[in-house]
């Protein structure tokens, strides 16, 4: 664990990947999250992740890439099953609330929600309300969150190492700047988003796309509205989606789940079929505790998912401290993609791919019973029979788009 001498409250040269504070402060924590972290860790800059190298990096750029990004707003639907005019039409209408909200700052060069954090229009109140004990303010804050649209709620303590050293600007080649997140934070509100089980069994089609593109819309309201809850409190909240901060290492912490050989946080209630916002507050709130349920000790054995993966970008061996390249952080051990391979994928295909979420043995719909035996069984020693099981009864299997059509005309 990597430890800093500067004096916790000095904060004139932050973010920089010295931090005002000590590391080893996390050592507990880092230890009950199964987190192996090592003495050459350095934070990420986001101006490294896939997503933005592919606008200024040789190495992954290609005609592909503007096609990929062109095709989510102007798409050419074609012959193929699951990319026609209507698996389009849905697509964007799903994504039609998060690209209004990361499309409302552009005259100031900003994107919300993807390389810039929310912006609040409703002001902060002057006046902070008096709060009741940190377990009642914590109860309530969750309650909100879940009355606002949240499927699961954690909160843990903020960290500045996952916090993004750098974003990128928003023009053709992506420069690097500082990362504009500043607060007094204390803690961390993680949300989690079911997205659709029926859809998600489609992938990858532009039909399946539609379910990432329906939470990402419905977390932009839902971290929006929380955010501005906490501001009319007279408390400092900043809603976040992907941007700001890498998300994953704040919701295993906060009790989501446990990280996969998918990349992805494992849930109990969800499976990996879940994506996450979160609010950085100065609210000091009671804090959730790392959740285990077996998925870790099952990821060891059970290789669906690189098996699955067509460019082979998801890894078959043990976690390792070093990724493939420059989009993966350093010094932390665990799976990690091949970002490169996998983003050059989607631009083939022009739509995000999730075969891993899909062929993911947790992939399950948990409000059935048998279903959620099955998924704690997968937590003990007979979770090699459970994966053959899943196996043998045909989880995993793509399903055709148009099946999902066709329900509308069975229900």
């Amino acid at each position: 664990m990597s430890q800093s001498g500067e004096d916790h409250n000095e904060v004139a040269n932050w973010p920089s990947n010295h931090p005002p504070g000590d590391w080893a402060r996390f050592a507990k924590s880092d230890a009950a999250a199964g987190f192996e972290i090592g003495p050459d860790f350095k934070r990420f800059s986001q101006h490294d992740d896939a997503f933005n190298r592919a606008w200024w990096d040789e190495a992954i750029m290609s005609p592909a890439v503007r096609t990929f990004y062109e095709a989510q707003l102007n798409p050419k639907p074609r012959k193929a099953e699951g990319f026609g005019q209507w698996d389009y039409a849905l697509i964007n209408s799903a994504w039609s609330v998060a690209r209004d909200y990361a499309a409302r700052g552009r005259p100031d060069g900003r994107r919300e929600g993807f390389v810039d954090a929310f912006q609040s229009f409703l002001p902060q109140s002057e006046t902070q309300a008096e709060l009741p004990s940190t377990e009642e303010t914590t109860a309530r804050i969750k309650q909100v969150a879940k009355f606002l649209g949240a499927g699961k709620v954690g909160i843990t303590e903020y960290d500045e190492r996952w916090v993004y050293t750098h974003s990128a600007e928003v023009n053709g080649s992506r420069d690097e700047r500082p990362n504009e997140l500043a607060g007094n934070f204390k803690s961390v509100i993680v949300l989690a988003h079911e997205m659709d089980y029926e859809l998600v069994k489609s992938y990858p089609s532009a039909t399946a796309a539609a379910a990432t593109g329906r939470e990402y819309s419905r977390e932009a309201a839902i971290v929006s509205s929380l955010a501005s809850f906490i501001r009319a409190l007279g408390y400092e909240a900043v809603g976040s989606s992907n941007d700001s901060a890498i998300t994953i290492p704040y919701a295993i912490k906060a009790g989501m789940g446990e990280y996969g050989r998918n990349q992805m946080v494992i849930t109990e209630e969800f499976g990996p079929r879940v994506r996450f916002s979160k609010v950085f507050t100065e609210l000091e709130l009671v804090y959730d505790a790392p959740k285990k349920f077996g998925a870790r000790q099952t990821c060891d054995v059970c290789t669906k998912c690189a098996d699955a993966c067509p460019p082979k970008a998801l890894p078959h061996g043990p976690p390792q401290a070093v990724g493939p390249n420059r989009s993966n952080i350093t010094g932390v051990t665990k799976w990690s993609a091949d970002c490169e391979k996998c983003f050059t994928y989607w631009t083939k295909i022009n739509v995000d791919c999730a075969i891993c979420m899909r062929v993911c043995p947790y992939n399950k719909d948990y409000s059935k019973w048998k279903w959620r035996a099955m998924r704690r069984l997968l937590g003990t020693p007979l979770r090699g029979l459970m994966l053959w099981l899943d196996d043998r009864m045909g989880f995993g299997k793509r399903r055709k788009p148009l099946e999902w059509w066709r329900r509308s005309m069975t229900e």
